[in-house]
């Protein structure tokens, strides 16, 4: 049984570079939130023997295992270098990716992942853990996609879609938090367009009530946050492409998940999808329930 914290950030290692922009990521927020990172790596070994010697397939396990645990060091001294003085626990859990991690993320108070790379496990391509984690985590998950570099004086916004449902309401909260916890102003962007079957002259009241859905649903967060600078952005447009466009110049867009059940029923929302495969910055998935 783990005996890790119950509040965590959680950082899915894999050597490749991606990961390790990842674990840069995930020590930032760790020393934002001033808890512990987490570094895990997920060891699929399934025990095999050579043919009339059995101990050549474990030797071979020890010396994966050995390179499992020195990627992990390496992650962490990377995160010592990006953040001096947070508390890392390094951890080789055996098991494949997808399980191993949302089995951490019911612990955790964030998962970060890489958003490419290949892991050692059948070929299986870490975007495609990236995306099944998105759907199923248990508590919120960030992609890091986009480039690292640029003007570190450049003060980029935090991004949130709001699709004027109950269900986006993790996803403000979780936005907010973020632009607070970075001193940076947020861009709330709601997206619509003229229903079926109704006149294109009638825009105007459609276009009204998309302005009135998003100030219902920021009602109370500058409240809460009244250091947060926010800018709203209603337009009338395909949601990702609005986003895509925001995240240009963003740090971070954060978008809320339909995704319900196990790992066999897990669905990914449309918007949350495309993002995770094509934004230019880290994307947060942000399921109901999962902020606070």
């Amino acid at each position: 049984m783990s005996t890790h914290p119950a509040r965590t950030v959680v950082v899915g290692v894999d050597g490749s570079e991606e990961s390790l922009r990842a674990v840069r990521f995930g020590a930032a927020e760790a020393a934002r939130l001033r808890l512990p990172l987490r570094l895990v790596h997920a060891f699929g070994w399934v025990t095999e023997h050579v043919v009339g010697q059995p101990s050549l397939g474990e030797r071979y396990r020890d010396i994966l295992l050995a390179d499992a645990r020195r990627l992990v060091a390496d992650a962490a001294g990377v995160a010592v270098a990006e953040c001096p003085g947070i508390d890392v626990e390094q951890q080789v859990v055996i098991g494949f990716p997808i399980e191993v991690m949302a089995d951490e993320s019911r612990r955790a108070r964030l998962l970060v992942l890489g958003d490419r790379g290949l892991t050692r496990f059948k070929g299986l391509l870490a975007g495609s853990v990236s995306v099944a984690l998105a759907a199923h985590g248990a508590c919120p998950v960030v992609v890091v996609r986009g480039a690292e570099s640029g003007d570190p004086d450049e003060v980029r916004p935090v991004v949130v879609g709001i699709d004027g449902t109950p269900t986006s309401e993790a996803a403000i909260a979780f936005a907010f938090e973020e632009a607070a916890a970075r001193g940076v102003p947020l861009v709330a962007v709601h997206a619509w367009a003229v229903p079926l079957g109704v006149d294109p002259t009638d825009s105007g009241d459609v276009a009204t009530q998309a302005h009135e859905i998003l100030a219902e649903r920021l009602a109370g967060w500058s409240e809460k946050y009244p250091d947060v600078r926010v800018r709203r952005a209603v337009v009338q447009d395909r949601a990702v492409r609005v986003l895509d466009r925001e995240a240009q110049h963003a740090q971070l867009v954060v978008v809320g998940s339909r995704g319900r059940g196990r790992l066999a029923g897990m669905v990914l929302g449309s918007v949350a999808h495309a993002l995770v495969h094509s934004a230019p910055c880290p994307v947060a998935v942000v399921r109901p329930g999962d902020a606070g």
